[in-house]
C-alpha cells in the first residue's frame, strides 16, 4: 500500500471512529455549540471583551486578529475552491452529518484554520489567554471532524496554515 493511500486509509478510519461519538445526544449538542461558537461568535466576542477589559491597549491586538482573519479568509476559500474535496458525510456513507457546513468543501478547516491563526495572535498580545484558546481550538477543531464534516487531514491542514498566517503577520508587525 502506498503512502498516500495509507494516509487516507487513516483519515477516514478515524473520521468514523470520532463520528460515533455523536451518536449519543449530549456530545452531539455540546460539539454543535462549539462549532457554532467557531463561526465566528467566540472570536467577535472576544475582541469586543478585549476592547472593554483594555480599551485603547486592545486596538492593535484587535486589528491584527481582524487581519489575520481576513487574510484567513482569502487563503482558505482559494484552497477550497482549487481541491475541491467533498465532505466526509458525502464521500462515505459510514459517516453522519450532524450539523450544517458553512461552504460545500472540506480541504482545509476553515474553522480550525481560524481558531489556531486567533488563538496565536490574541495569546501573543495576552498570555494569560494560552490555556483556554489553545482548549478552544482543539475543541473546535476536533467538532469539526466528529460532526462528520472534515476529515482529521483537513483539520491539521488548518491548522498549520492558521499558524502559518499568524507566524507571518507576527513578524510583519514586528
Amino acid at each position: 500500500m502506498r503512502s498516500l493511500d495509507r494516509i487516507a486509509a487513516w483519515d477516514l478510519a478515524l473520521s468514523v471512529r470520532l463520528n460515533r461519538v455523536c451518536y449519543r445526544v449530549t456530545p452531539r449538542l455540546v460539539f454543535r455549540c462549539i462549532s457554532i461558537a467557531g463561526d465566528g461568535i467566540a472570536w467577535y466576542a472576544l475582541m469586543a471583551a478585549l476592547l472593554l477589559a483594555h480599551r485603547n491597549e486592545a486596538v492593535l491586538p484587535v486589528l491584527h486578529m481582524i487581519g489575520v482573519g481576513l487574510a484567513c479568509t482569502v487563503v482558505y476559500k482559494w484552497l477550497k475552491s482549487r481541491t475541491l474535496r467533498p465532505r466526509p458525510y458525502q464521500a462515505h456513507q459510514s459517516i453522519q452529518q450532524f450539523t450544517a457546513p458553512l461552504d460545500r468543501f472540506s480541504f482545509p478547516s476553515g474553522h480550525t484554520l481560524h481558531a489556531v491563526a486567533f488563538s496565536l495572535i490574541a495569546a501573543s498580545y495576552y498570555p494569560e489567554l494560552s490555556a483556554v484558546l489553545t482548549v478552544f481550538s482543539a475543541l473546535i477543531a476536533a467538532s469539526r471532524v466528529v460532526l462528520g464534516l472534515h476529515y482529521p487531514s483537513d483539520v491539521l491542514a488548518g491548522a498549520v496554515i492558521g499558524a502559518a498566517i499568524a507566524l507571518i503577520s507576527q513578524s510583519l508587525i514586528a
